[in-house]
């Protein structure tokens, strides 16, 4: 049976914070977006009253974290207001499936067509509603549905038809990174990720394999790249962080990879402090958040969400039959993963694009393989130091 919210429990579902209600920017109300409203005074009779085709359930965090749930907000905006569809975002209350399902549910009795999960925390979240919605389409990012149980080594996977699945080759993106800073002359570097997540895992490991073959491509001597390695256990800025950052570029750190969400500002706040530090991006291009980040190791979040909205509402308001219940893995080939190129974000000092360019296209071609295995460090030369225990 279908778990369908009562209208009366969309209003409290307001008061306490669940949904971030649209207000309308236009005359007309099939197009919306979405406002942070949190409170019962906020939310106009009109906005309670509309419904929205397309909506976002935000991960840990807010559609403004200028990472992963912005880039992929921005996809759903770009396409529902190019196409004059209705849509909006709901936050979770709390880090926690039943916190996700509500919201989910909350947003499918508010008339959503298709709902976007972006991250791997949504992946026990759809499993448990994908078959009490059929009718209901699921994008999820970064992760597939699976029962959560790891008790007997792996737990179920299970996909719906209902359900597009989208992951991303971070092993890639993270070596263009560790790459591009080594051939720019770093070779102080650290890496600072949030938690030890798969996706995670695969943007350091990647960035230390980046390094190691711009070293070795270079013919430095044994030794010359240190890598310092850091997980904070979370996704959000702290001082405890910005300490750590702190000793890591007083101690000769030139630059570090910042990698997962909103952590990012206190790697930033340490490079403030200290002298010729810098910082790489991570998800979306964060150039303009600080003239310290050089870079920024990103996915295409926007486009491939756009994308698959494309083909959902292309197909008659149904996924196709490539994208029903499978999951896409982008990679170079599919311009789902690189580094910005543009002007205002490119700011190696030698590294040109050209260079960027040759060792993308190898990434495309497969002359160059990114390990993404997670369960163990990637295998460098003596070129390369890493301390994982920074």
């Amino acid at each position: 049976m279908k778990r369908v919210l009562s209208l009366m429990l969309v209003s409290l579902i307001a008061v306490f914070g669940f949904v971030a209600c649209n207000k309308t920017t236009t005359e007309d109300t099939s197009v919306t977006t979405a406002a942070n409203v949190t409170t019962a005074e906020d939310v106009t009779t009109e906005a309670q009253d509309l419904t929205y085709e397309i909506a976002l359930i935000t991960d840990v965090g807010n559609i403004d974290d200028k990472s992963f749930n912005e880039g992929a907000w921005n996809g759903v905006v770009e396409y529902a207001e190019e196409n004059d569809i209705s849509y909006t975002y709901y936050r979770p209350t709390e880090d926690s499936d039943a916190a996700r399902i509500e919201s989910i549910e909350a947003s499918i009795t508010a008339g959503a067509k298709i709902v976007v999960c972006p991250g791997y925390l949504f992946e026990t979240a759809i499993y448990a509603v994908q078959d009490d919605y059929p009718e209901v389409a699921f994008l999820l990012l970064d992760g597939e549905p699976n029962d959560g149980d790891w008790s007997t080594g792996a737990p179920t996977y299970s996909t719906s038809d209902n359900v597009h699945n989208v992951k991303y080759q971070e092993e890639q993106a993270g070596f263009l990174a560790g790459y591009a800073a080594v051939k720019d002359g770093y070779t102080e570097l650290g890496f600072a990720g949030g938690m030890a997540v798969p996706a995670v895992i695969r943007y350091g490991f990647g960035f230390v394999q980046g390094a190691d073959y711009a070293a070795n491509e270079m013919g430095l001597a044994d030794g010359a790249v240190n890598i310092k390695y850091y997980y904070s256990g979370a996704f959000v800025p702290s001082t405890e962080l910005e300490t750590k950052m702190d000793l890591w570029y007083s101690a000769g750190t030139e630059v570090v990879f910042a990698c997962g969400g909103k952590l990012y500002l206190s790697v930033v706040a340490a490079a403030e402090n200290a002298t010729n530090a810098e910082v790489i991006g991570v998800d979306v291009d964060q150039y303009a958040e600080s003239d310290l980040i050089i870079t920024s190791a990103m996915k295409g979040l926007t486009v491939s969400v756009y994308d698959a909205l494309a083909a959902f509402y292309d197909n008659g308001e149904e996924w196709p039959t490539a994208y029903a219940g499978t999951t896409s893995i982008l990679g170079a080939d599919t311009n789902g993963v690189g580094l910005p190129t543009a002007d205002g974000s490119w700011r190696f000092n030698s590294f040109t694009v050209a260079e960027y360019n040759t060792i993308f296209d190898k990434l495309v071609d497969g002359t160059v393989v990114v390990s993404d295995v997670t369960d163990a460090n990637p295998t460098v030369s003596a070129k390369v130091v890493v301390d994982y225990d920074a």
